[in-house]
């Protein structure tokens, strides 16, 4: 994680990391104003913080109260050497918690990661740099000098690694390693990250260190290249404006008379896939990122497979139905291929048979015996006491997926992960990397319960939930014995140097024999090869209703307003708040998702909602009715700070006072400021009296500003953009 310190008055410091900001001082006895934490100090607490963590994980997988748990922290300093220190941390537990549960508390703060850094002994580098934002080398582990091939890469791990990070590292990015995972044999996860904008983030998994580190840069490359660390959101005026937006060889269309389609986009396959009931139109295809409606519909070329044609497909089109899935970088183009397609099957099949209901066939365990690293990972697992399944998930050998399916008997929960590659036991170990990735033993015991409600099954969020990180419900009737299918020991792997050509046009043919088009977009601007398949009515994650119903583009009716909030006079408020009430997004849509402008998590915008925005627009053109029945709305479902839920419930009295005609404010207002304090009460009164509009809510605009959080972000993809408009000599 990348900290950046400002100095401040006197002996003040600021840290700054992620959306958060720390101040530390000195006590004025070593002349400071004694106005925070000393910086030691902080680094005292940092233990006690990790250790009661620690303890609160425990219990709360375990449902053990901790209202009762005290914990505290001692450090004992050595007279004769201060560097020399004891940590004595305590905990006092009740005595109705268990002897089992007394010694499952103490392992847990053994476990604290702070405890075991300073344990092992940080390594300190320090070096001067010309400029910190400039300084872009990745602060990633060091990779070895041999070479390691796995198959499906072209090239050996460290040489790819290499690769990649120095592509990196000229894009002017710091990649930063967040977290490692290695909980059983041979699965080990990663999560890295951009440290300047943490919100640029991937995860990587692998039977070792290196192949999870490839596979996270991989997927980072990968991501960079399709934008998707940027979808949805707001690109600001200057993107918007630029020669191009997303791509240099980019297409804007017009829509025709009436809001119809442009002539120029899509084909007829597509047209029959995405507008069956020639409802879809113009409107809806302008790009969310830009919102410049004046250009028209930004629309990228991708090559149709079946006959080398470029058809142009709108951009939003692509970032409201697929998202990431299709989507690789690769030491080649084929290997960039094979991990598309291999993802697309993998997605494919799991949704058939998750809502199919279809019982696989077990992997028998002479078959699983071949692959003795995997079956030391199953065995981790099982010796920890999670049940472990491998099924044959190819439908008879038709497709090259595997699932390796976890139960676990402590909450009645089920994970089921699949996993895709032309090799058998590729596939087999993605399914187990993936079940791992980024999880403890204690994240499994979220994993939701099966059911036998085929509706759950095939809810279109379940499937969502299952596209992102495996977490859907399953059926109850996946786990029944008699299988749909016979197990098939498939092999769809190529052979020699070109084995990963071998297997993309093995892949290519499945989909052709499935009667299906394919589009394929490639990307090499950057410096790396990557590409997106896109194939219609088959690799979608979203309803393509979605694009009529519940478009991503609908930000551009709010955005602007939004942003200019503080701005607009009462005929303006009026008609936000008309369009609000029109748009059937649910109340509870955070304005972050509405608009696409990402707002620091721990201010009031970044967790305001649709509802409390209409309440406050209610309370600024004074109709204290209106607003009062907002209010009670948010009091009853609030998840907010407990900040903006005292200011909620001093404004729904103050309104029960004002609404009420036998009630005088002047007889409530002591007590209520003895309540809820001065200072809110003053907000409550002033938000009332139109002195105060929008309590909590800083003015910002469509220029971004103060919004540090989402321009971080811009700041990430402006760096991709200068890079392409100078590939292509712009």
């Amino acid at each position: 994680m990348e900290i950046k310190v400002n100095f401040l008055d006197n002996l003040r410091l600021e840290a700054k990391f992620d959306d958060f900001t720390v101040i530390a001082d000195q006590p004025i006895r070593y002349k400071g104003d004694g106005s925070a934490p000393g910086p030691f100090d902080y680094f005292l607490a940092s233990s006690a913080l990790c250790a009661a963590y620690f303890v609160k994980l425990y219990c709360q997988t375990r449902d053990i109260p901790t209202e009762n748990i005290r914990l505290s922290q001692n450090n004992i300093v050595d007279p004769e050497n201060r560097y020399n220190q004891i940590f004595k941390i305590q905990v006092e537990l009740p005595e109705d918690i268990s002897e089992k549960d007394r010694q499952g508390i103490l392992r847990s703060i053994d476990r604290c990661t702070v405890k075991k850094v300073v344990q092992t002994g940080p390594e300190f580098i320090i070096e001067q740099v010309d400029n910190l934002d400039a300084d872009a080398q990745a602060l990633l582990m060091p990779v070895s000098d041999s070479s390691t091939y796995i198959p499906g890469k072209d090239l050996p791990l460290e040489q790819t690694i290499a690769n990649m990070s120095a592509l990196l590292a000229n894009l002017g990015m710091k990649i930063e390693i967040a977290s490692w995972r290695n909980i059983v044999p041979n699965v080990w996860s990663l999560h890295v990250r951009d440290a300047q904008s943490p919100m640029c983030f991937t995860n990587g998994k692998g039977a070792t260190k290196e192949a999870a580190l490839a596979s996270a840069l991989g997927e980072f490359i990968e991501r960079l290249n399709c934008n998707f660390f940027y979808n949805d959101q707001f690109w600001g005026e200057d993107i918007a404006n630029a020669a191009f937006v997303h791509y240099p060889n980019e297409q804007w269309f017009q829509p025709g008379p009436k809001d119809a389609l442009p002539a120029e986009i899509l084909d007829q396959h597509c047209l029959e896939i995405f507008n069956p009931d020639g409802e879809l139109r113009g409107s809806h295809l302008y790009d969310t990122n830009s919102g410049n409606k004046a250009r028209g519909i930004c629309s990228l070329p991708f090559v149709r497979q079946s006959d080398g044609e470029t058809v142009y497909f709108p951009s939003n089109l692509i970032e409201n139905l697929y998202l990431s899935n299709g989507m690789s970088a690769g030491n080649t183009l084929a290997e960039a291929q094979v991990q598309c397609l291999s993802e697309i099957f993998e997605r494919a099949v799991k949704r058939e048979i998750l809502e199919g209901e279809l019982c696989l066939p077990d992997v028998p365990q002479a078959v699983l015996a071949k692959y003795p690293g995997i079956v030391a990972g199953i065995q981790g697992l099982e010796e920890q006491g999670f049940p472990v399944l491998v099924k044959d998930a190819s439908l008879g050998g038709e497709f090259p997926v595997m699932c390796v399916t976890l139960m676990n008997p402590r909450t009645g929960g089920v994970f089921a992960s699949f996993g895709a590659h032309p090799s058998f036991e590729v596939a087999l170990e993605r399914s187990l990397t993936e079940l791992l990735q980024g999880r403890s033993f204690e994240g499994l015991n979220d994993l939701p319960q099966p059911t036998f409600d085929s509706l759950a099954l095939t809810e279109p969020n379940n499937f969502v939930e299952h596209f992102i990180d495996s977490s859907g419900v399953v059926s109850w009737r996946f786990f029944s014995a008699k299988a749909d299918f016979e197990f098939v020991e498939w092999d769809f792997s190529g052979q020699g140097a070109d084995s990963n050509v071998q297997e993309a046009q093995t892949l290519f043919g499945i989909l052709e024999d499935l009667g299906k088009e394919v589009y394929m977009a490639v990307y090499d601007d950057l410096g790396a090869t990557a590409c997106r398949i896109l194939v219609p009515g088959y690799s979608e994650i979203y309803p393509v209703e979605d694009l009529i119903w519940d478009n991503t583009n609908r930000a551009l009716g709010f955005r602007a307003d939004i942003l200019n909030l503080h701005k607009l006079d009462n005929r303006s408020l009026k008609l936000l708040l008309k369009r609000l009430d029109n748009a059937e997004v649910d109340d509870y849509t955070t304005i972050t998702t509405l608009i696409g402008v990402e707002f620091d998590d721990n201010t009031v915008w970044g967790q305001l909602t649709i509802l409390e925005l209409k309440l406050l627009v209610q309370l600024a053109l004074q109709r204290f009715d209106e607003a009062k029945e907002l209010v009670e709305m948010f009091l009853q479902f609030n998840d907010n700070t407990v900040e903006r839920g005292l200011f909620y419930q001093a404004l729904n009295v103050v309104l029960e006072v004002l609404l009420d005609d036998e009630l005088e404010m002047a007889d409530y207002e002591a007590n209520f400021r003895r309540m809820f304090g001065n200072e809110r009460m003053d907000a409550v009164l002033g938000s009332v009296d139109g002195s105060v509009r929008f309590h909590g809510l800083t003015p910002t605009s469509m220029k971004l500003e103060g919004l540090d959080r989402h321009l971080r972000l811009v700041d990430s993809y402006k760096k991709l953009h200068a890079a392409r408009a100078k590939a292509a000599g712009l």
